[in-house]
């Protein structure tokens, strides 16, 4: 088919990795896609990460664990997913008959678990793409983030790079003083793309209680509130390194997409918006397509910096 002002292109292409457009469903908001498969054609969309996965299941936090803020929510899941034993078993064949492109992120509390995770997932030909979270805890190291450290990135990402072949994107935290820094390390690690920004750190006090509201006491921030900042720092990050980046942070509707097309990110992930609307992924998507054939642009190649 091809394609002109009225039928744009919104295909991405990332090296050997392509979607047939930007819209991806953020790790963690999308269950496991089947989830969303009664409300949306999963077919229509560019792909969607799963829930973290581990070497065992995980049962997370404890409650209260989720609460809304002004502008977005805080939550302290704990990473809770079923293991990879049970989701190449019981999940993965479930998922074969849709088409769209299936990013599975996966976190380690070890470098070791990080490899292990990689082999086994890579081993799997439905799994287009491995997103690894770093903004996990090295067990080994003290507890230290493994985001926290640019040693540490290296470490993590070069080593899961030698267990896959599979195309790997590595997950960034915005909970550090530069970025572009662990970007940069990733980049040199082996990553063939990075997806920014994880949530941010904070916490909501009740005032009856006046104790933290979570149990665990503090959560990721997410929603409509740290689009502001995610974009600025997608925005420094595209002109840092020279892999591909999803950008992460507020998404809500086709023009916050667009922003971040515009700051340089490849494509985008859609996050906290699916609590609030399920149908959210596939309303960016056809108001993508609405503003370039708007705008007379036929390819979103335009948009690039």
């Amino acid at each position: 088919m091809g394609f002109s002002i009225n039928n744009p292109d919104l295909s991405v292409k990332m090296g050997n990795f392509s979607l047939k457009n930007p819209v991806v469903a953020a790790s963690g908001t999308f269950g496991y896609g089947l989830e969303f498969a009664p409300f949306i054609d999963l077919n229509a969309l560019g792909g969607f990460s799963t829930k973290g996965l581990s070497l065992r299941p995980k049962l997370g936090n404890p409650v209260p664990r989720v609460v809304e803020t002004e502008g977005g929510m805080l939550n302290a899941i704990g990473l809770e997913n079923v293991g990879l034993e049970k989701f190449v078993s019981d999940k993965l064949p479930l998922i074969h008959k849709y088409e769209c492109r299936l990013i599975c992120n996966f976190f380690g509390n070890t470098v070791s678990e990080y490899v292990g995770m990689a082999e086994a997932l890579s081993k799997e030909d439905r799994v287009d793409a491995l997103e690894m979270n770093i903004s996990c805890p090295n067990v080994k190291e003290g507890g230290h983030q493994f985001s926290s450290k640019p040693a540490l990135v290296e470490e993590v990402v070069g080593a899961v790079r030698k267990a896959t072949e599979k195309f790997l994107i590595v997950k960034l935290s915005p909970n550090v003083t530069d970025i572009t820094e662990t970007a940069r390390f990733a980049e040199l690690a082996g990553a063939d793309a990075l997806s920014l920004t994880n949530t941010f750190v904070g916490m909501v006090m009740d005032i009856n209680t006046r104790q933290p509201w979570l149990a665990n006491h503090t959560g990721g921030l997410s929603g409509p509130a740290i689009k502001p900042v995610s974009l600025q720092m997608v925005y420094q990050t595209v002109r840092a390194v020279k892999i591909p980046v999803f950008g992460i942070g507020g998404i809500r509707s086709a023009d916050d997409a667009l922003e971040y097309l515009m700051a340089g990110a490849s494509a985008v992930q859609v996050g906290t918006e699916n609590f609030f609307d399920p149908c959210a992924t596939i309303k960016i998507i056809d108001g993508i397509r609405d503003w370039c054939i708007q705008n007379g642009v036929k390819s979103l190649s335009e948009l690039k910096p």
